[in-house]
């Protein structure tokens, strides 16, 4: 009963594709405009001409919907994420497989700090590597050292366990800079506006979030029914088909190819020294991510209970990490669909000052004391931690896209992870109790947030950030944009 007769593309307009591909996208196309189009009447608009917004007709007469969509942000959000699930399954049994190995504390904050050292010597380089040889090239690498470290966790033996976090530690580096640098060329070089990068971003930490939380029920399953080991096989063959997918399907991008990795590195250092919005930046990421990482270690005996008694039943462990993880997983998520709302009210540089003051406020209470009776308070604040990451994510990886240099960009994200793996590394050499470590995770993040602040006054006043083509987000068509989005 609804006037759907709406066809794409329009009289007079060429679609990009030939033969059978474009009668394909003509099909695709016309039926998601259709559908828009039924939506769009059923919501009372029938008097107005039964016609969608001009906007919406705007996006099908530029350029084919089956490009601008499945390219972006969808497509790239899914080439982004093939790496989260192996990751994610090993996040919440790292900590509890060397507690059922029998190692000491100290053995195993050891064991952390080799992972974190290993990130902080061979960071630097990884990125100088991708920036000249290419950032599909370092995604490989990254499954294939993964694979290996996910290897070494069928040992007890503490010298094959130290082997597996050298080479994790050597991974993460590659991991938290080398697909975010993939990205962000790949997105630049194909004309895509800014405003669709923080709609990845925004979609990216989402899909993260759903991907984790399956990854750690599945892991928990997996624990349960075959052991901690379990969880770091299903990462492997995971990890295993994310390096041939990314061989296969991801096409190669580089920084700049003609510079050596020397110059790289200088050119780094040159801008972190010149440009104050790159030093605030890196400051910030430095801080901001060593808290989290302190609190990716000290999560599990700030949760568990003393008292023998309340050991959970039914599952490996003192506590189900697995379903822990989880709910972390849900606010993180969260918290990437929080950043999607902010950004429709205000810049990243203004709104993460209150996510830096409100992450500092949730760590407040393991940072006083310890209790048993306190437990659910301290993971009801951990909650809220995680949704202040989950608006971390997508905020810092906008920023970088505005404010770093493409042609350096992976060599500058891990000049800073120096910074970020040595104050881990200082914090957990001296055996500090746990309460003085939160106390050190609050004070960094207090830091930030009065970083924030200054990186905030710096850019008020700036115009808005040209893609790599020249062209800035249409703002006449926002305000349709953003009723599509309620529709959705």
């Amino acid at each position: 009963p609804l006037d759907c007769d709406y066809d794409y593309p329009p009289p007079g307009i060429e679609d990009p594709a030939d033969g059978v591909t474009k009668e394909k996208n003509q099909r695709i196309n016309s039926c998601i405009f259709r559908l828009y189009s039924c939506f769009y009447n059923a919501g009372g608009n029938s008097n107005e001409e039964s016609a969608p917004p001009h906007w919406c007709q705007q996006i099908f007469e530029t350029e084919s919907f089956q490009e601008k969509f499945f390219s972006t942000p969808a497509h790239m959000t899914a080439h982004t994420r093939t790496h989260a699930p192996g990751d994610w399954l090993q996040g919440p049994y790292v900590y509890a497989l060397y507690e059922h190995y029998k190692l000491s504390k100290r053995d195993i904050e050891f064991l952390f700090v080799a992972g974190f050292g290993a990130s902080m010597l061979f960071g630097t380089v990884v990125g100088s590597f991708s920036d000249k040889f290419g950032r599909q090239r370092n995604c490989i690498l990254y499954g294939i050292i993964y694979s290996l470290s996910c290897l070494t966790k069928h040992s007890s033996n503490f010298w094959v366990l130290l082997l597996g976090r050298l080479l994790g530690g050597t991974a993460t580096s590659i991991l938290w800079s080398g697909f975010e640098t993939w990205l962000i060329h790949e997105h630049h070089s194909r004309g895509y506006s800014d405003r669709l990068l923080e709609e990845i971003f925004s979609w990216a930490t989402i899909g993260n979030s759903i991907v984790a939380i399956v990854c750690g029920i599945a892991a928990q399953y997996a624990v349960d029914l075959f052991g901690f080991v379990a969880p770091f096989d299903m990462a492997l063959i995971i990890l295993v088909i994310m390096t041939v997918i990314v061989w296969l399907k991801w096409p190669e991008n580089y920084g700049d190819a003609s510079a050596d990795l020397k110059k790289n590195f200088s050119d780094a250092l040159t801008t972190v020294r010149t440009d104050r919005r790159v030093l605030c930046l890196g400051v910030v990421q430095s801080l901001f991510e060593g808290s989290m990482y302190c609190f990716v270690l000290e999560w599990t005996p700030a949760l568990t209970p003393s008292a023998a008694s309340t050991m959970s039943s039914g599952h490996a462990g003192k506590i189900p990490h697995g379903y822990i993880f989880a709910a972390y997983m849900v606010s993180l998520m969260i918290g990437g669909q929080l950043f999607s709302f902010c950004c429709n009210r205000s810049k990243p540089e203004s709104f993460m000052r209150w996510v830096f003051g409100l992450s500092s406020v949730c760590l407040v209470q393991p940072a006083l004391m310890r209790s048993d009776s306190l437990i659910p308070i301290t993971f009801v604040g951990f909650l809220v931690f995680e949704c202040c990451v989950g608006l971390f994510w997508p905020a810092i990886g906008t920023m970088r896209s505005k404010y770093v240099p493409d042609s350096i960009r992976a060599t500058i994200m891990n000049l800073f992870r120096i910074p970020l793996n040595l104050v881990v590394v200082i914090i957990l050499t001296q055996n500090f109790p746990i309460v003085f470590i939160f106390k050190c995770c609050v004070f960094f993040l207090i830091i930030c947030c009065g970083i924030q602040f200054y990186l905030e006054r710096l850019t008020r006043d700036e115009a808005p950030v040209e893609s790599a083509d020249g062209q800035t987000a249409e703002k006449s068509t926002e305000d349709g944009r953003k009723e599509f989005q309620g529709i959705a």
